[in-house]
């Protein structure tokens, strides 16, 4: 068959079609990539300690977390710019080569966890005064904090008051407490409406914690491919 021979007109359509069908499969993929954020663990963050004699060692190492806690606790915080404020799911691997013993999570002065990733809400009239420091947030009654945790003696996907945030804090549990590797993938809207039976406000913040000093144990892990995303 000779090519001269072709019909233009019927070609034409077809090709123009595949086209736009090209542009839009490159348009979704290129919208999906700059809809997730990675999280790069850098200066960016901050600790929150809560004694002078008790902090956790964290190595922050750009896609990984390096987390050792030796009969101690302490938070690392970081606080999320308006343009992630909308992120409702969340994806992470985590590692544990040292685990605490079960513990009772609802117990204050007897929660030692391995590790807890906590995601912050807050109303936007509220968010968009706040200076975005740890301390300040926890103290507005607004303020909602969902926890994720590898810990605990509960059942994977129980849901737990925290004892110290009362009713503006709940645990979820992921992993129950003792060694080893785990995928992650969460969504936060669906999340948050199980534990504060409300739709979820604006994602402020995101912190990581590692909880040893009730029970002096070790906890060694690490957190890696961490990304928020709508």
């Amino acid at each position: 068959m000779s090519f001269l021979n072709l019909d233009q007109s019927n070609i034409m359509p077809q090709i123009t079609k595949n086209l736009r069908l090209i542009l839009i499969t490159v348009s979704m993929f290129s919208w999906s990539c700059a809809a997730a954020e990675q999280v790069t663990f850098s200066d960016s963050w901050n600790e929150q300690t809560f004694s002078v004699f008790s902090s956790n060692e964290f190595e922050l190492n750009g896609d990984t977390l390096e987390i050792s806690s030796d009969g101690t606790v302490s938070i690392l915080w970081k606080s999320l710019p308006p343009l992630m404020w909308e992120a409702n799911q969340a994806n992470w691997d985590w590692v544990v080569k040292a685990s605490v013993p079960p513990t009772d999570l609802t117990l204050k002065g007897g929660d030692d966890r391995n590790l807890s990733i906590y995601f912050l809400f807050l109303p936007e009239e509220y968010a968009s005064k706040t200076t975005g420091r740890l301390s300040e947030l926890l103290r507005n009654e607004h303020a909602r904090v969902l926890m994720y945790v590898w810990g605990g003696r509960h059942n994977p996907g129980e849901i737990l008051p925290s004892p110290y945030l009362g009713e503006l804090g709940k645990s979820l549990i992921l992993q129950r407490a003792g060694t080893g590797t785990a995928s992650e993938q969460v969504n936060l809207a669906i999340d948050f409406q199980k534990a504060f039976g409300d739709n979820p406000s604006k994602l402020l913040g995101i912190a990581i914690s590692a909880d040893s000093d009730d029970t002096h144990s070790t906890i060694l892990a690490t957190i890696s491919g961490f990304h928020i995303y709508e």
